[in-house]
């Protein structure tokens, strides 16, 4: 990583750089727990400056992005946020946005491995229409909170994201287990502001003077996490369908027009399955560590020996893993959809000869018999047909 790609916010006291896709930020400011609580109850802010931001201007914006995306925008009101998905042929997710409009642009915000590709394709894409593509990543820096900012640092924000996770958006439909009033996040608030980069500092000094804090990203992982919310850069891998993480709720209209991975999307919706599933883990945590993020599911008794357990074939992947002020360590995970729900998995982290083993209870997400909506014929969507 570029020294002059990382957060300034680094130098301040206590902080320990986070890794992967967040790397250039701070994971924690020296104690995650009160930053966690401080958090949670609306008192304090997260430095995401390693987040990409992209803008789409022009007359055509909105009508042009939904018709390549799996959203329906083109009504879409200033101010107003949804989240869309833009698809291979296969319908796997490529990129995934958080979108609102200003009135004359659009602004899509996603993690920062994304940003340019995904604005070097809509570029490729514009052809005669008129609109224009722009990375501003390196002019605009993003903050998270769980609350609106104090009137000493919003009037920093250029533009303003409130996550529409879990609410049912135009079109969209639950895969969930749980009724929507039952959902862990229904409580779940979020929101990104848009800062410029020149001014991240001093709108974090404003909001230090107004008694907000700084938290790390281990902060809101833990609680994205606790609301089942899917991260772009933790659930997805190149064959994750929306499908598997209830995405169709807030990023999919089913009923739009055609877009690239359209086909996928409506099968798996109306006649199939999707072949994996989302679930939530409470872990064991008298380890007093976590797995790491790609360890294996194994669906095995608890009381099976190491060396079962070390031979023992994965049926899924930790995704996400954080350790929640309330509820202690816990996960997101892929697994096959076949699991039974009822079993009790365990999580291999490391190699098979000196692994370390975590009890793991599942909470299903993604309910097992999710779609068909209409029927289901022989064959797998997303293979094709046999020749």
């Amino acid at each position: 990583m570029d020294e002059n790609s990382k957060s300034p916010l680094l130098n301040r006291t206590g902080a320990v750089a986070d890794g992967g896709d967040d790397a250039a930020v701070a994971a924690h400011y020296g104690d995650p727990t009160r930053e966690q609580r401080a958090l949670a109850r609306g008192a304090a802010v997260v430095d995401l400056s390693q987040r990409s931001v992209v803008t789409v201007s022009g007359p055509d914006r909105l009508t042009w992005l939904t018709t390549l995306s799996s959203q329906e925008i083109a009504g879409l009101k200033p101010g107003e946020p949804t989240e869309l998905l833009l698809l291979d042929i296969s319908g796997r997710i490529e990129h995934d946005a958080a979108v609102v409009d200003d009135g004359e642009t659009v602004w899509l915000i996603t993690e920062n491995s994304h940003g340019g590709v995904l604005a070097q394709w809509l570029d490729s894409m514009k052809f005669m229409l008129r609109v224009e593509i722009a990375d501003r990543t390196a002019d605009y820096a993003v903050l998270g909170s769980t609350a609106p900012l104090p009137a000493s640092a919003s009037g920093e924000v250029v533009i303003g994201w409130a996550d529409p996770w879990p609410k049912l958006g135009p079109g969209a439909a639950s895969y969930a287990q749980v009724a929507e009033a039952d959902h862990p996040g229904a409580d779940w608030s979020w929101r990104l502001h848009v800062v410029p980069r020149t001014s991240l500092e001093a709108t974090i000094d404003g909001l230090e003077q107004a008694g907000w804090i700084l938290a790390g990203t281990m902060a809101a992982e833990a609680l994205r996490v606790a609301a089942w919310r899917p991260r772009l850069a933790r659930e997805v891998d190149e064959k994750t369908i929306p499908h598997e993480l209830d995405l169709i709720r807030t990023a999919v209209h089913l009923s739009k027009g055609c877009y690239k991975g359209q086909e996928t999307v409506a099968r798996v919706h109306n006649l199939g399955h999707p072949p994996r599933r989302l679930v939530f883990l409470h872990l064991d945590g008298s380890e007093h560590t976590l797995p790491a993020i790609g360890s294996d599911i194994l669906a095995a008794a608890p009381e099976a020996s190491p060396a079962e357990l070390a031979g023992e074939r994965p049926v899924g992947k930790v995704t996400s893993v954080a350790r929640h002020h309330e509820m202690g360590p816990i996960a997101l995970a892929l697994v096959k959809r076949k699991v039974d729900p009822a079993l009790q998995l365990v999580v291999r982290d490391g190699d098979a000869d000196s692994a370390t083993f975590y009890a793991a209870a599942q909470e299903v997400i993604v309910r097992p018999d999710a779609g068909q909506a209409v029927g289901r014929p022989k064959g797998d969507f997303l293979r094709g047909q046999r020749r």
